[in-house]
């Protein structure tokens, strides 16, 4: 019995007909070329402008009219707060229209807040806001 002495590494030279672990990097090349047309296709898309008209700042001469703060919250099953009174639909407008006009006549800018409570569902936060575009006024935010 003979016992060879050979070493069997994978990088010995004197293997004859073993296979190597090579890399195989067609893959590598297939996608790169996938990335390059995709970057190719996507860089023109990402060089267009949008163009949006900005406001432009203009200096105030002047004062701004003393603001008027007025609360209105939507409480849900038909009631709303105004201003910490509670009162059903039927009064808002009503009251809304007179608190509005009241706040003007002091020569103050009324600022309607319109919030909605916890139990209050999406159409008496609308009906909210519909009273308060009703009044016709011009600034309106939501809080609260």
């Amino acid at each position: 019995m003979a016992v060879s002495t050979q070493s069997r590494s994978p990088f010995d030279a004197t293997r004859g007909n073993a296979a190597l672990a090579d890399i195989n990097i067609t893959p590598l090349v297939d996608v790169m070329l996938v990335l390059l047309v995709i970057f190719m296709v996507t860089a023109p898309m990402a060089m267009q402008t949008l163009e949006a008209r900005l406001p432009q700042a203009v200096e105030q001469v002047g004062t701004p009219p003393p603001v008027e703060r007025i609360e209105l919250v939507a409480q849900g099953w038909g009631l709303f707060r105004l201003d910490g009174v509670v009162m059903s639909s039927g009064d808002l407008d009503a009251a809304l229209a007179g608190r509005i006009n009241s706040a003007m006549a002091a020569g103050k800018q009324p600022l309607l807040i319109v919030g909605a409570s916890g139990e209050a569902d999406y159409q008496s936060f609308a009906n909210a806001l519909a009273a308060a575009r009703a009044t016709g006024i011009s600034e309106i935010a939501h809080g609260p």
